[in-house]
């Protein structure tokens, strides 16, 4: 297909939307975002926090460590962080800056109480309100849909600013259209754009992506998932695609302070698209520039996978995420699109049913379970190997197996993410329930 001026467009104001940096996981960081926006706006130090979120943002923030927190977790520490630690400005980097002072002070805060928890109901998947007060003055923030997407801001009681869908500021300028994506559009955007359009935002993803994932195999993060396969895999560029992948998220989860460039909200899915495709890069000795097409083909795919399932579900990330880098894979090997889109349907028939459990140690885990099945995935399709059209969800139309496994993921596995956080804050006997 020949991509018209404005697909072209959209393609890349989709990318440059998408790859941002994020410090640690983005839903303890979204928090200590609305909790710094709040404390501006209070513009003094409150005599209480209340954090009101949505089940996914509760199972996101329980497990992990809220980074430069001196090994802090939870959703009232993020929370204070972003409030006595955060500048509002870096947004997902928001914490950058937290001092030793600002951990001790958070410490304190959280013992005593300051920061109350609720949890909201029939708001979307990814939602945060902030609230603060004192005797005087009282100020919100709420967050919606995306980590970044502030809603509305009050004061007081007044509304200060809601935000208009559809209308675009100044600053924000004009938003990817995801429904207008497709394979074939975004492979034919691979060969054909202008590689300086998007090589500093795909060159800075590299870096940042490397940096943590060479952290995590040099240090013990987590439950070094990433160390382990290599100490007890073969050493081939299999082994080491997994293990790259899987340390960086060893890293991140454990509050590893350094940057990630995420993919469609998420770091653990920024590293699951990067370093896959890096590896095997490097392995073929590609040049700058076809790693960076590929690249374009791994971040697009998992955009393209995930916009159908939402921000957050029950369908674990790692997979959309492991697609992209399958499918990257394929065609820097010189696949066709059936060939590309082979390896996507051979990877979702496979992995397509791994839950979320919330962010924690063990999404490296489950990683290096995807780029393995990818892997698997990508041998097959190009030996002429795969599931066909019939077998469970798969189709022989590539678009509409994705489409199979975002209504799956969107709404079949909506009571399944629900259980999940029943299960998580012992809200469930689940004894009884088994008996």
């Amino acid at each position: 297909m020949q991509l018209t001026e404005d697909l072209r467009r959209n393609y890349t104001t989709i990318l440059k939307e998408e790859l941002v940096a994020a410090m640690g996981c983005t839903e303890p960081i979204a928090i200590a975002y609305a909790a710094a926006k709040a404390y501006r706006e209070l513009g003094e130090m409150p005599e209480h926090i209340r954090i009101t979120c949505s089940g996914n943002i509760i199972k996101n923030v329980k497990g992990v460590t809220v980074p430069n927190s001196g090994g802090q977790k939870g959703i009232e520490t993020a929370a204070v962080l972003g409030m006595v630690g955060g500048n509002a400005d870096k947004i997902l980097e928001v914490i950058a800056d937290a001092t030793e002072e600002d951990r001790i002070k958070t410490r304190e805060l959280v013992k005593a109480g300051i920061c109350d928890v609720a949890l909201a109901e029939n708001v979307p998947n990814l939602y945060i309100k902030a609230e603060m007060w004192n005797k005087e003055h009282r100020s919100s923030v709420t967050i919606e849909e995306h980590h970044t997407d502030i809603t509305q801001i009050e004061k007081d009681g007044q509304t200060v600013y809601v935000a208009v869908k559809g209308v675009e500021t100044a600053d924000e300028g004009p938003e990817g259209d995801r429904t207008r994506m497709t394979l074939a559009g975004i492979i034919e955007y691979a060969n054909t754009v202008d590689i300086s359009e998007v090589e500093e935002t795909l060159e800075r993803q590299v870096r940042c992506n490397i940096a943590i994932s060479q952290e995590g195999l040099d240090n013990p993060w987590g439950a070094r998932v990433g160390k382990t396969i290599l100490e007890n895999w073969s050493d081939d560029v299999k082994s080491y695609a997994c293990a790259r992948a899987a340390a960086g998220s060893d890293a991140r989860m454990s509050g590893c302070p350094l940057p990630v460039i995420i993919n469609s909200g998420s770091g653990n899915q920024g590293i699951t698209v990067t370093l896959p495709v890096v590896t095997y890069a490097e392995r073929m000795h590609l040049s700058k520039e076809k790693m960076y097409r590929c690249l374009l083909v791994s971040n697009l795919v998992s955009i393209y996978i995930k916009h159908y399932i939402g921000s957050l579900s029950a369908f674990c990330g790692a997979v959309s995420a492991a697609c992209g880098a399958g499918a990257a894979i394929t065609y820097m090997s010189g696949g066709s699109y059936e060939e590309i889109g082979g390896t996507i349907t051979n990877t979702l028939g496979n992995v397509g049913g791994i839950v979320c459990d919330g962010a924690k140690p063990s999404c490296a885990a489950k990683i290096a379970s995807s780029v393995h099945a990818a892997l698997l995935a990508h041998y097959m399709s190009v030996n002429r190997k795969g599931f066909r059209g019939g077998e469970g969800f798969v189709e022989s139309d590539v678009e509409k197996t994705i489409k199979n496994m975002g209504y799956i993921g969107k709404i079949g596995m909506k009571e399944t993410d629900k259980e999940i956080l029943n299960v998580m804050i012992s809200k469930v006997d689940v004894d009884s329930k088994l008996q």
